[in-house]
């Protein structure tokens, strides 16, 4: 070997199954699949140079359940569980959408009520995940108080979806033609009271985290995406408002009673570092909580009376046809297709999910920057794996 060339090494890349040319200093770390900072069983590869990161691969596949597969053998009620797993933080949500995908191929027609309901619940659940989220991102900067006042308040949230459906996590509450069980007594003076709380706590929680100094300096400017690139990848929800994009389901294209409400949609600035920077979309999920709160309190207070489930049979065989229905879930867009071929289950089922594709426009933008950072990064996109893997 010359002198003055760099010693090579070939080691095998965990999350290609290729093997990597590496010369002097650099190395193939595994962050993963059991770490910290990877919000779920994910194993990331990181190529670096020192401290410095040259290429990202993450490793995926750990959680897959074959959830689409599944939903061939069962009839489209008894599929309504499997939802409450794709995203376990958000399980309202996937309800919702999983049922609007059905109702829309069976051509059933939700009661006014059960939409109403079903909106409260959806947007409870999106406070209570952003809730997590905050939390978990004070972990990675050091600080522990955020996760336990934001676990705080998210109890009160599983505290009114266990007096309505006994659940705390994986609900199983909305049903294909509305709901499964109408609110208890004393669920929308209870919820009243939690919205009236929240709102002083929020400014708690900036006070505590959202503007600390230490928290800034570790979010500005740090895994910056740009709006285009964040286009091209098909990044959604947060992610992609906190790069500026004002694009939210719930009002370009409106689904359920959202048209009936006001609120506005949130996006990133660049005030304290760069426009899509991780400060960005970490405030983005904060301002939504306020909007949530808005939502949940227009909804409490048009919600009419009247049946809270359409009539539909235990088994019933939608015409043959084919559906496409996507919501905004709390880190994304969620859409179900759906084929009918006139049987009791579907004959084709896929899910799209947001942190899937978020997840993809981690690697070009994490380049270039430091572990420590890219930690944050990873952190700012609030990916939950079942939702990857299903």
């Amino acid at each position: 070997m010359n002198q003055n060339q760099e010693p090579t090494t070939i080691v095998r890349n965990a999350a290609t199954g290729m093997e990597e040319v590496l010369i002097g200093e650099e190395m193939l770390i595994n962050m993963g699949p059991q770490h910290p900072s990877t919000h779920g069983v994910l194993n990331k590869v990181l190529k670096t140079n020192g401290e410095i990161i040259s290429e990202v691969f993450p490793q995926i596949g750990y959680l897959h359940r074959g959830l689409e597969k599944i939903a061939e053998k069962l009839n489209y009620h008894q599929f309504m569980p499997y939802t409450d797993r794709i995203d376990y933080l958000a399980s309202m949500n996937c309800n919702f959408a999983y049922a609007m995908a059905v109702e829309k191929l069976a051509s059933i027609e939700v009661p006014k009520r059960a939409e109403y309901i079903r909106v409260v619940m959806a947007e409870l659940n999106r406070i209570a995940t952003h809730l997590v989220f905050m939390g978990t991102m004070g972990l990675e900067t050091g600080a522990w108080t955020p996760i336990v006042y934001g676990f705080r308040e998210r109890e009160e949230i599983l505290d009114l979806f266990e007096m309505t459906c006994g659940q705390r996590l994986t609900y199983n509450y909305m049903r294909i033609g509305g709901v499964s069980d109408d609110l208890p007594a004393g669920f929308i003076d209870k919820a009243r009271k939690f919205c009236d709380v929240l709102e002083q706590k929020w400014v708690e929680y900036n006070n505590l985290l959202s503007y600390n100094q230490i928290f800034i300096g570790r979010m500005a400017k740090v895994g910056v995406l740009p709006a285009e690139l964040a286009i091209d990848y098909g990044v959604t929800g947060p992610a992609l408002r906190g790069s500026g994009v004002k694009w939210d389901l719930r009002k370009n294209e409106p689904y359920s009673v959202y048209p009936e409400l006001e609120f506005d949609i949130p996006v990133g600035t660049g005030e304290q570092g760069k426009l899509g920077d991780a400060w960005d979309r970490y405030m983005v999920r904060m301002r939504e909580i306020k909007q949530s709160i808005r939502i949940v309190r227009q909804a409490l207070d048009k919600m009419p009376g009247g049946e809270v489930r359409a009539k539909v049979g235990r088994i019933f065989k939608p015409a043959k046809g084919e559906v496409y229905v996507r919501s905004e879930n709390p880190r994304g867009e969620l859409g179900f297709y759906v084929v009918s071929d006139g049987t009791a289950n579907p004959y084709r089922l896929k899910i799209r999910t947001g942190s899937f594709n978020n997840l993809s426009a981690v690697p070009p933008i994490s380049k270039g920057t430091m572990i420590s950072d890219f930690v944050m990064t990873l952190g700012s996109f609030d990916v939950v794996l079942p939702e990857i893997d299903r």
